[in-house]
């Protein structure tokens, strides 16, 4: 118990060390882009700040999550990542619509740009990111939450080397339009990922059946029992990354004993459980009652 508990406070340490490296990195971006006039770093600082986000939600989800249920949030604040996330990738939207919409403009008026910022902090953007990846590798093999992270850094770490790239190209040759074409690249990369985001997070939110579960496989998984004749009224969704629920109710062929049915939902949860990781189910035991037998009825 207590290793578990001193490697959840070795992965919330390793977190808010490269969540202060990768805010250092932005701000550095951001001032370096608006004296150099480099439109490809003001990009990468926004793609840095899009993992400051991330790896600030993963760190703050470790905390709030954990905070206990009460007879106000019965669910507690398993929704709180949800919701940051949906806000984060909304706002990462309309700042990578921006960032193309100003690429396109320096496409056709091209100015010159201080090519050594751009390759100076590109370089630092790289030695920090790798720096971050190598930080948070370990705890991402065991957490989906730092999984998404870590892979965002990673993905910094190639716009880092793009960004650095082209600003050698300015150095050696001053082929300035190569600047907004890397911006625009970066935008494009930043706009799937946060539209991604915000698609899986409405779905959590609009409770809507979680991916890569058929709701008709779930109907035979509890019909499959002999004692169960349908299952109807069926409401499945997911509460946060993790927690999948399930309610439904149930008709049984015979009339039997409180004890007898809790037999058989202890076989379901299990089986429930192993199949589609459900965590979490509440079933309405029937016999001989008169209401809509429809899978899906609210």
């Amino acid at each position: 118990m207590s290793e578990h508990h001193h490697h959840h406070h070795v992965s919330g340490k390793n977190l808010f060390i490269t969540i202060i490296l990768n805010s250092i990195i932005t701000i550095a971006q951001i001032i370096g882009g608006i004296v150099s006039g480099s439109l490809a770093l003001l990009s990468d600082a926004m793609h840095n700040f899009s993992d400051v986000l991330s790896l600030v939600i993963a760190y703050g989800a470790n905390r709030i999550s954990s905070k206990p249920s009460n007879a106000e949030k019965t669910f507690g604040y398993h929704r709180a990542e949800i919701l940051a996330a949906l806000f984060n990738s909304s706002v990462l939207i309309g700042i990578s619509l921006y960032l193309i919409i100003e690429a396109c403009s320096k496409l056709y008026h091209p100015e010159p740009i201080d090519s050594t910022w751009v390759i100076a902090l590109g370089a630092l953007g790289i030695v920090v990111n790798a720096l971050s990846v190598w930080m948070v590798k370990e705890d991402a093999e065991e957490n989906m939450n730092l999984q998404a992270a870590y892979l965002h850094l990673l993905a910094d770490v190639m716009t880092s080397i793009a960004v650095v790239i082209g600003g050698v190209l300015m150095y050696y040759f001053h082929i300035f339009w190569i600047d907004p074409i890397i911006s625009i690249l970066i935008a494009l990369y930043l706009l799937w990922a946060s539209f991604g985001l915000v698609k899986d997070a409405t779905f959590v939110l609009m409770q809507f059946v979680p991916k890569g579960i058929e709701l008709s496989e779930v109907v035979k998984t509890i019909t499959a029992l002999p004692q169960i004749e349908n299952a109807h009224h069926i409401h499945l969704w997911q509460l946060d990354d993790h927690r999948i629920h399930l309610e439904a109710h149930l008709d049984f062929n015979e009339n039997i004993t409180i004890e007898a049915s809790n037999q058989i939902i202890n076989i379901l949860e299990k089986e429930l459980r192993e199949l589609f990781k459900i965590s979490h189910v509440t079933f309405q035991c029937e016999y001989n009652r008169c209401d809509n037998k429809e899978v899906i009825k609210l």
